[in-house]
């Protein structure tokens, strides 16, 4: 029969290897993460162009923000497509690409959608048509175009800005509570027969599809970025004129060297 001290020993011997079994996974756990990163994509800067000396700080953010939007707006486009896949079959395409880029072509062009029910409609009241439940021309073509053009609008009508181009900040916190009314009618409006105008987002006993949302909240966040940063921009310019007028008068090195005359 082994001793009490034997136990013992063979107790304190167990949970020492233990400890080092487990350090020994921790140690390879970290060191798999250290070297082989999860892919996960990286930030894509966009190459240099002879355009981009003309552009300041909150010039440049406008573009990459305006840029970034725009590619989440087409991506809700293909996704709505994909979910409501007889949108774009309505506008005559053959193809959701198609539907795509003539949205695309238009909202480059700055030119109104050929859809005879929006009536040269533009920005908000393109979006009103695309959620009226009347509305039976494609709606995810309408909805697109329409949110697109309202963004540009209120970003002046461009989508590349330049140092004579300004901003005004309270069209662009106006546009981002557009973005969230879309986002909203989007989810609740319905037809007659109770069925949502279009598939969206998911949330039932079997899935949890927040996709539209998560999109949807990044384009408002930039959108209210930029407008804060277009009122921080005439308050910095204020601070730093007062700033450097002041340190141009009271912060003057003193001499320390006494001037002996000749």
């Amino acid at each position: 029969m082994p001793s009490v001290f034997s136990l013992s020993l063979l107790s304190m011997t167990w949970r020492s290897g233990a400890w080092c079994l487990l350090a020994l996974m921790a140690w390879a756990l970290l060191a798999g993460c250290t070297s082989t990163p999860a892919p996960r994509g990286e930030v894509q800067p966009e190459p240099m162009a002879s355009g981009d000396l003309a552009q300041s700080d909150v010039n440049r953010m406008a573009t990459l923000g305006m840029r970034d939007n725009l590619a989440s707006l087409f991506l809700l486009m293909d996704k709505l497509y994909r979910r409501n896949p007889q949108e774009w079959r309505k506008g005559g395409f053959s193809s959701r690409e198609a539907a795509m880029d003539a949205v695309r072509q238009a909202l480059e062009a700055r030119r109104s959608w050929p859809d005879l029910a929006l009536a040269d409609k533009r920005d908000i009241a393109a979006l009103a048509v695309a959620l009226d439940p009347a509305f039976a021309g494609d709606r995810v073509a309408a909805f697109t175009y329409g949110l697109g053009d309202m963004l540009i609008t209120a970003h002046g009508g461009k989508t590349r800005f330049y140092l004579l181009d300004g901003l005004d900040a309270q069209a662009l916190y106006n546009a981002a509570r557009n973005i969230e009314i879309a986002a909203w009618m989007l989810a609740q409006r319905r037809d007659r027969a109770g069925r949502p105008l279009l598939l969206a987002d998911e949330i039932t006993a079997q899935a949890r599809n927040l996709s539209f949302e998560r999109e949807f909240g990044k384009m408002i966040a930039r959108v209210d970025l930029l407008a804060s940063v277009t009122t921080e921009k005439y308050r910095r310019a204020v601070v730093s004129y007062v700033q450097n007028f002041v340190g141009g008068t009271l912060l003057q090195f003193l001499p320390v060297q006494a001037v002996t005359a000749p």
